[in-house]
C-alpha cells in the first residue's frame, strides 16, 4: 500500500478543519506556469473540474475573488455586470499576494489574510467534486462544492469564457 503523503498545514486548510468541513489532499509535482493543465494531468482528473483561484479588483481597486474552471477565462464584462461593478480587472500577481497572503499559483480561496467577496462560476456548483488550492504551490485539495456557499459564502455568477 502507498504511503499517503504528508502535507503541513496551510491557512485553507486549518480554516476548513476549525469548521468541520471535509476535504481530500492531494500534492503534485509543481511547474512554474503550468496552471490547472499541469495540475489536471498529475492528478488524472478532467481539467474542468479544477477550479482556479483568482484575485481580481474593481474599479475601486476592491479585491474580489473569483472561482472559475480550469479550461475556462473570465468574461470580466460579465462579471462587472453581474455584481453591480463598472469594471473588474486581474490584480497585479504582488497585489493578489498582499490581499490573500498567498504566493500566486498557490492561492486557495480559504484562510485568505482579507476577507474578499467570492463568486464562483455557476457550472461548478453542479460537479460532483472540484479540486482547488489548498493554499501552497503544488497542493490542491478536493471537496464538494456547497462547502464554497457554505463556508465562503459564495454568490453564483455566469461568466465562462471558453479557452
Amino acid at each position: 500500500m502507498a504511503k499517503k503523503e504528508h502535507v503541513s498545514e496551510t491557512p485553507a486548510t486549518q480554516f476548513l478543519k476549525k469548521k468541520g468541513l471535509s476535504y481530500s489532499e492531494h500534492p503534485y509535482a509543481y511547474e512554474e506556469h503550468g496552471g490547472t493543465a499541469v495540475s489536471s494531468r498529475e492528478l488524472g482528473v478532467d481539467e474542468h473540474c479544477v477550479i482556479k483561484t483568482l484575485v481580481m479588483q474593481d474599479e475601486a481597486a476592491k479585491p474580489l475573488i473569483v472561482l472559475m474552471h480550469g479550461d475556462c477565462k473570465v468574461s470580466t464584462k460579465n462579471l462587472a455586470r453581474q455584481t453591480g461593478r463598472k469594471s473588474i480587472e486581474p490584480c497585479k500577481p504582488e497585489v493578489a499576494q498582499k490581499h490573500s497572503g498567498y504566493l500566486v499559483g498557490g492561492t486557495s480561496p480559504f484562510g485568505t489574510k482579507k476577507i474578499m467577496p467570492v463568486y464562483v462560476e455557476e457550472s461548478i456548483l453542479s460537479l460532483p467534486r472540484i479540486y482547488i488550492n489548498g493554499g501552497r504551490r503544488g497542493y490542491l485539495i478536493g471537496i464538494a462544492p456547497q462547502i464554497l456557499i457554505d463556508a465562503l459564502s459564495a454568490q453564483a455568477v455566469r461568466c465562462a469564457l471558453e479557452e
